[in-house]
C-alpha cells in the first residue's frame, strides 16, 4: 500500500495526466481486493446515464463562442455608460463584468485574457493605480463560479448528486456578497476617481443597451427557463448554445465558419479532460466506499473535531491550500465524494458544503505561489509573479473575510433553496 502511495505521488510530480494517477489508484485497489477491473469500464460507460451532463459540453462551447465574438467589448461598454459617472465606478463594472463573463465562460483565465485587454488600459487612463488595476483584474477573473450556469456548479451536482436548479439557487446570494464586498472596497479605495467627461448620456445608454441586445437576453434564457419550468438544465444549455451559435455566426458574423472548428476543439478539449477524470473518479469512488475511506475520515476527524463549526473551520483551511495546487474540476471530483459523507455526520447540508467548497476554491486561483489567476496575470500583462503577488493581496483579504461569512452562515446559501 505504502509503495502504490508512493508510486502514485511520483507520477503525479513527473506530470502524469491526472485521470492516469486516479485510474491506476483504482485499478491497484480493486486489483488487491480481487475484483475484476471490467468495474472501471462499467463506472466510464455509466456517465452516459447521466442526462444532466449534456449541460457540460453545451455550456462550454456556447462560452467559447462568445469569448471568441465582441460580446465582452459591448458589455464593457454597456456598463461604462450606466455607471461610469460614479466615482470608483469604472472598478466595480469591471468587477460586475468580469463575474457574468467567468459565470458564462467557465474559466477564470480566459476572463482575464479577453477583459484584462478591455478593462487594465481603460482603468489606467481614467485615472486607477497600475498595481490596482493588476490586483483587480485577476480577483475578478475569479468571480463568477457561483453564478449559473457556473461549469463547477454543475459539475459539483452530478457528483455530489444534488440538483442543479438547487444549486444555481443557493449560489446567488454568496456570489452576490463576493461581487459586492469588491466593490464596496474598490468604491472606497478609488472614490475620488472618475472616468473624464463621463456625465450620464441617455443616448449612450440607449445606444449601448442597443448594441449589447443579444447578450442581454441571455441570463433569462438559462435562468427564467430553468426557474419557469420550461427547460430542464440541459435544455437550457442546448437554447443556450443554439441562441449563441445563432446570433455570433448568423447575425452579428463575429465568429467566421472556417473558425468554428478550431473553437469546438478547444472546447471539447476541456470538456473531454473533465469527462475522463470524472469518468475514473467514479470508479476510484466506488473503491474508497467499499474499503469504508468515508467512515474512517469521520472517525480520524471525530477525535480532533467535535463540533460543525471545527469541522467548516478545518474544511475551509483544507479547501484554500487545495485550490492552490489543484484546478476546481479535478478538487470536486478527487475530493467531494470523500469529504460530502463526512459532511453530512457533522450535519453539513450538501447544498451549502457545495457554495463552501467552490467559493473557497475560487480563493485558491488567487492564493500564492502556485495560484493559476496568479501565473496568467503575470503573463498577459507581463509583470513578475512577486508583484502580482502583492497587488492580489488586498482583493485576497476582502475576498477571504466573504468566504468566511459564506461559510458560518449558512442561512445565506439555503435562503432561497428551502
Amino acid at each position: 500500500m505504502l509503495v502504490i502511495g508512493l508510486l502514485l505521488l511520483v507520477m503525479a510530480l513527473l506530470g502524469a495526466p491526472l485521470f492516469s494517477v486516479i485510474a491506476f489508484s483504482a485499478m491497484s485497489g480493486f486489483a488487491r481486493s480481487d475484483i475484476d477491473l471490467s468495474v472501471i469500464a462499467i463506472e466510464f460507460f455509466g456517465l452516459a446515464e447521466m442526462p444532466i451532463l449534456l449541460a457540460i459540453p453545451l455550456f462550454t462551447f456556447a462560452g467559447f463562442v462568445l469569448g471568441e465574438g465582441g460580446s465582452a467589448k459591448r458589455l464593457v461598454r454597456l456598463s461604462q455608460a450606466l455607471l461610469g459617472w460614479l466615482s470608483g465606478g469604472l472598478a466595480m463594472l469591471a468587477i460586475v463584468v468580469c463575474a457574468l463573463f467567468t459565470a458564462f465562460t467557465g474559466a477564470s483565465g480566459v476572463t482575464i485574457i479577453a477583459l484584462g485587454a478591455l478593462f487594465v488600459p481603460a482603468l489606467a487612463q481614467a485615472g486607477y493605480a497600475e498595481r490596482f488595476n493588476l490586483g483587480l483584474i485577476t480577483a475578478a477573473g475569479s468571480l463568477g463560479l457561483l453564478f449559473a450556469p457556473s461549469l463547477p456548479l454543475i459539475l459539483y451536482g452530478v457528483v455530489a448528486e444534488q440538483p442543479i436548479d438547487q444549486l444555481f439557487l443557493a449560489g446567488i446570494l454568496p456570489g452576490t456578497l463576493m461581487v459586492l464586498c469588491l466593490c464596496i472596497y474598490s468604491f472606497l479605495k478609488n472614490r475620488h476617481v472618475r472616468i473624464p467627461n463621463s456625465e450620464i448620456s441617455g443616448k449612450e445608454i440607449l445606444s449601448a443597451i442597443w448594441a449589447a441586445k443579444w447578450e442581454l437576453p441571455l441570463p433569462v434564457v438559462v435562468l427564467g427557463g430553468i426557474y419557469s419550468g420550461y427547460f430542464a438544465v440541459s435544455e437550457a444549455a442546448a437554447v443556450t448554445a443554439f441562441y449563441v451559435l445563432l446570433v455570433e455566426l448568423v447575425i452579428l458574423r463575429e465568429v467566421a465558419l472556417r473558425d468554428l472548428v478550431r473553437i469546438v476543439r478547444e472546447s471539447m478539449v476541456l470538456v473531454g479532460a473533465i469527462f475522463v477524470i470524472l469518468g475514473m473518479s467514479l470508479a476510484s469512488t466506488n473503491y474508497m466506499i467499499d474499503i469504508e475511506v468515508p467512515q474512517r475520515l469521520f472517525a480520524l476527524m471525530s477525535t480532533y473535531v467535535s463540533t460543525d463549526t471545527g469541522f467548516l473551520l478545518s474544511l475551509l483551511v483544507f479547501l484554500l491550500v487545495l485550490g492552490a495546487i489543484l484546478d476546481i474540476f479535478s478538487a470536486i471530483v478527487l475530493v467531494v465524494p470523500l469529504m460530502l459523507p463526512v459532511a453530512v455526520q457533522f450535519n453539513i447540508d450538501p447544498i451549502h458544503l457545495g457554495i463552501v467548497f467552490l467559493a473557497a476554491m475560487e480563493l485558491g486561483y488567487l492564493t500564492p505561489p502556485v495560484g493559476l489567476n496568479l501565473f496568467i496575470s503575470s503573463h498577459r500583462f507581463g509583470k513578475d509573479i512577486t508583484e502580482i503577488y502583492s497587488a492580489t493581496l488586498p482583493f485576497l483579504v476582502v475576498l477571504l473575510l466573504s468566504v468566511i461569512v459564506i461559510t458560518f452562515w449558512p442561512e445565506l446559501s439555503l435562503f432561497l433553496v428551502k
